[in-house]
């Protein structure tokens, strides 16, 4: 038993050595991977601290680069107040005693005014003031070393028709001190004549003082440096053992620029200050809020990958499901994409399709040369029409369909263009269903012709009338003048015969040009068309107007304006319009209530609402008018309010006006009435 422990520790001290050996190896790993955590930890914190050091000190220089500025608009806005000032003191001109007064009372407010002169336009001193508050510092010697540069100044002034500023210059003192001054010239006009000049001496050490001492010159050290850095004054006193921060602003005067230097020490920044611990507890919550972060963002990312293969796998379906073919290619015209769809169109498998480049297989061997010239177009950037353009492809069974292109540009997620995205219909069916479309629209065609060919009947019969009722009258006119026993053959009566021959020969012709007109408008032809005058419009209907006005009791007057363009028209058309609306008119002042019975034809220029090129024809009457319910099939085929009438005047008339380009309406007259009327182009329109 004894002899057997030795042997099982001796087999155990290998392993036993291997296990001591990898602990140590993990324990170290962990140590290293410790001490660089708490190494980057420790730097991070140093680079805060140090980062936070340098903000503070940046929002110190900050808030000083703002006082400066604050200061120098300060500055500049009393030196504004005080040119108003002398402006209005100018233009007061006040007698010199009372302009004593008034000066001294103002250098008594303004502790930075030394001296006020008045000189005259030579530049001599008229009267000057010097403040109340110290003992004169300008004395005659002073003025006569500054002579010239008080000079260059209000010559400036007078130039700039504006104040103007000298440069400063230093004034020694009794007691060894000085001061330096600067000179303010500003010029004096009388009813725009200039008469003279203000002189206005500044202490700028007493500009500091009462312009920035009280906001500015408690915390900070205020002075006016020279751009080399002289100071010229100073105000304010900085404490020591602080950091200083120095800001300085440009003050650009009239003629002088002064630098404006502000000084503050501001206690900097310790080098562990009190924000450390936030920083610590911060960087312990931003440690664990980051772990945690990041296995909710790998969750996100499982969720996004999941929803991404479910958005892939719609999409697929959905791509499977359209009958719309899609195509894809990249910028060398290489196809990267088909779904089924198009490779059903085609007839070919999706692998023998990608990775082709033009000539593609379906297309048809004889456009090869245009197609590709028109995908070159396509790959050189030119965009495609969006509403697409038709061509013809072969299937793999050598037939032809066409099809309608949608093409736009592939952007991938970068806003960058891949290649090329494209939709095929195919528009064999709809070709289909065009040509039936066609054929029945011409079997329509061919009925409605049928019934035109009715409907010029009943015209025919509608519209001759009246000539063959104006022949038949002037006929019978003529048979009475030959059987009058009383009559003999005379040189009146051969005139009357043939002047009635002569209406019976153009009546004739006229009812001949109807039958032709109603012809050519059923055999669907452009009617023939002449230039004529509406004056000879007129007169040609007013003989048949004329004749029916007597039978009626009815007085016809015409209107025709002056330098009327002629028209182009179916002249027979447009008189047997103008006769409709006449006779329509007429008929409708045939009852007893009417007692004023005028029938007006009239002719002008359309109203600005149309183009000049147009002509309105109207016919006016004094009637009834016609009843609302009427008016709204009026212009109905085959409506009518006489008990002999087929309905088809106005109707007729409407479609001959509409066939020139015009349009025909009626408008009610006040206190009762109707005017119609409608229009034509002009041979200049046309």
């Amino acid at each position: 038993m004894t002899s057997s422990n030795p042997v099982r520790w001796s087999q155990l001290a290998p392993l036993w050595a291997f296990f001591k050996s990898v602990t140590r190896s993990f324990t170290d790993r962990r140590i290293s991977l410790w001490i660089a955590l708490v190494g980057l930890v420790v730097a991070l914190l140093v680079t805060l601290v140090w980062l936070a050091g340098r903000y503070e000190a940046s929002q110190y220089q900050a808030e000083l680069e703002r006082d400066a500025a604050d200061a120098v608009s300060d500055i500049r806005g009393s030196f504004g107040r005080h040119v108003l000032n002398l402006q209005s003191l100018q233009a007061k001109g006040v007698s010199p005693k009372f302009w004593q007064s008034e000066v001294s009372s103002m250098l008594s407010q303004n502790r930075e005014w030394l001296r006020l002169e008045r000189r005259d336009a030579q530049g001599a001193i008229v009267s000057f003031v010097d403040s109340p508050l110290r003992e004169p510092i300008i004395d005659a010697r002073t003025r006569l070393n500054e002579q010239a540069e008080i000079m260059q100044t209000c010559l400036r002034a007078k130039r700039l028709n504006g104040p103007a500023y000298s440069r400063s210059y230093f004034v020694p003192q009794t007691n060894g001190l000085g001061l330096e001054v600067m000179e303010l010239c500003l010029p004096a006009l009388e009813q725009g004549v200039h008469v003279g000049f203000t002189l206005l001496t500044y202490g700028l050490q007493d500009i500091l003082a009462s312009q920035l001492g009280d906001s500015y010159g408690r915390r900070n050290e205020i002075s006016f440096i020279e751009p080399d850095g002289t100071r010229l004054a100073i105000h304010g006193t900085l404490p020591r053992a602080k950091r200083l921060f120095t800001a300085t602003q440009l003050l650009d005067l009239p003629g002088n620029t002064l630098v404006l230097r502000m000084d503050g020490r501001r206690a900097a920044p310790d080098l562990f200050p009190n924000i450390l611990p936030a920083l610590v507890t911060a960087m312990s919550i931003a440690l664990v809020s980051v772990l945690i972060l990041l296995v909710k963002d790998s969750r996100r990312r499982l969720k996004a990958e999941r929803d991404l293969a479910d958005a892939l796998a719609f999409r697929k379906a959905m791509e499977d499901s359209l009958v719309t073919g899609l195509r894809a290619r990249d910028l060398h015209g290489r196809i990267t994409y088909v779904n089924p769809a198009f490779c059903q169109m085609v007839g070919f498998e999706a692998e023998q399709l990608l990775g082709k480049s033009a000539p593609m297989p379906y297309w048809p061997p004889e456009m090869v040369g245009e197609y590709q010239q028109r995908q070159a177009v396509r790959l050189a950037g030119n965009a495609p029409p969006r509403e697409g353009f038709e061509s013809v492809f072969v299937r793999q069974d050598g037939s032809r369909f066409p099809v309608l292109i949608f093409e736009a540009p592939l952007i991938n997620v970068l806003g960058k263009q891949t290649g090329w995205m494209s939709a095929f219909l195919d528009i064999s069916e709809q070709r289909r269903i065009e040509e039936l479309s066609r054929a029945s629209q011409e079997r329509l065609q061919a009925t409605a012709r049928l019934a035109t060919v009715g409907e010029m009947a009943s015209l025919l019969s509608h519209e001759l009338n009246q000539p063959l009722a104006a022949i038949s009258s002037y006929a019978t006119g003529s048979l009475n003048l030959l059987q009058d026993p009383q009559s003999h053959v005379s040189r009146s009566t051969l005139s009357d015969l043939q002047m009635a021959l002569e209406h019976i020969s153009e009546q004739a012709t006229r009812a001949g040009k109807v039958i032709n007109s109603v012809h050519d408008f059923v055999r669907r032809r452009d009617q023939d068309r002449e230039i004529v005058s509406p004056q000879l419009i007129i007169d040609a209907v007013m003989p048949l107007v004329q004749l029916q006005a007597h039978k009626l009791q009815v007085r016809v007057t015409t209107r025709i304006d002056e330098q009327l363009a002629q028209v182009l028209c179916d002249r027979t058309m447009v008189e047997q319009v103008l006769l409709n609306l006449a006779r329509n008119g007429m008929q409708a002042m045939d009852h007893p209530n009417c007692l004023n019975r005028v029938l007006t034809l009239q002719v002008k220029r359309a109203p600005s609402s149309l183009s000049h090129g147009w002509l309105e024809f109207s016919v006016c009457d004094l009637g009834a008018g016609i009843a609302p319910d009427i008016a709204k099939q009026l212009f109905t085929p085959f409506f009518t309010t006489k008990s002999e009438g087929m309905g088809l005047g106005l109707s007729l008339c409407r479609t001959v006006v509409e066939q020139h380009g015009g349009h025909l309406e009626f408008v009610p007259l006040t206190p009762h009435g109707t005017l119609f009327r409608f229009t034509l182009p002009t041979a200049s329109e046309v």
